[in-house]
């Protein structure tokens, strides 16, 4: 196990189980379908971070997931942990705790939400994480919630079960949790996650050519 990790958190796209909300415009085969593929993205983005292990704390069972030897492919090599916990919120604590416990010292945690995500953007904020000093970062979504948070050795981690998530304001309460806890938050470049159908396009705009979220959007004719 490599010393520094990203970390997916990721919900296995089975149909009526991920993507809810994008299924009332594209059933929900094709909104399974679109969670696949963000995840492929997220995969290979994930795993072209030079000196970094994946791990994938997953929930859902994978055998039931849409786009099955796709993603056998992309997650062969990664850590799969089982997401444990009540709640979004105490499932992410526990994550980075299960992360930490594997002995990764430097994690950035994201989801399968941001499909844009690069390479570069996870390797420097793995880099701005110091074992040694109380320092964390923190990723704000467009829509007011995160979309990264990474750490050293776990620091920070039990903070985010006292956030309520899926808020406009989580983002922010969050940051705040994190201080309280004692950190220095030191801010992400903002990104735009997919919870909605009218996300997609946005999105896509920042995917690059090869993206498989892209094609698979065009296909369902989420984008003009």
């Amino acid at each position: 196990m490599s010393s520094s990790a990203v970390l997916i958190t990721a919900k296995s796209p089975v149909p009526g189980l991920a993507k809810t909300r994008l299924a009332t415009r594209f059933g929900d085969v094709g909104a399974a379908t679109l969670a696949a593929a963000a995840l492929l993205d997220t995969l290979r983005t994930a795993r072209a971070v030079t000196g970094a292990s994946v791990i994938v704390a997953v929930t859902g069972r994978l055998t039931d997931a849409v786009r099955k030897p796709d993603l056998d492919e992309a997650l062969a090599g990664c850590t799969l942990i089982p997401q444990r916990g009540d709640g979004f919120a105490e499932r992410l604590t526990n994550a980075h705790l299960d992360a930490a416990g594997t002995g990764a010292q430097r994690v950035i945690q994201i989801g399968m939400d941001t499909p844009q995500v690069r390479t570069d953007q996870l390797r420097t904020a793995l880099r701005r994480l110091e074992p040694r000093a109380r320092r964390c970062v923190l990723g704000i979504a467009e829509d007011g919630g995160w979309w990264a948070f990474g750490t050293a050795l776990g620091r920070g981690a039990r903070a985010l079960s006292t956030v309520a998530m899926s808020r406009p304001d989580t983002g922010a309460a969050t940051q705040a949790a994190l201080r309280h806890a004692g950190l220095t938050v030191a801010l992400l470049e903002p990104m735009m996650d997919v919870d909605l159908p009218t996300d997609i396009a946005d999105v896509v705009r920042d995917c690059p050519p090869d993206s498989e979220f892209a094609r698979t959007a065009q296909r369902l004719g989420a984008i003009g």
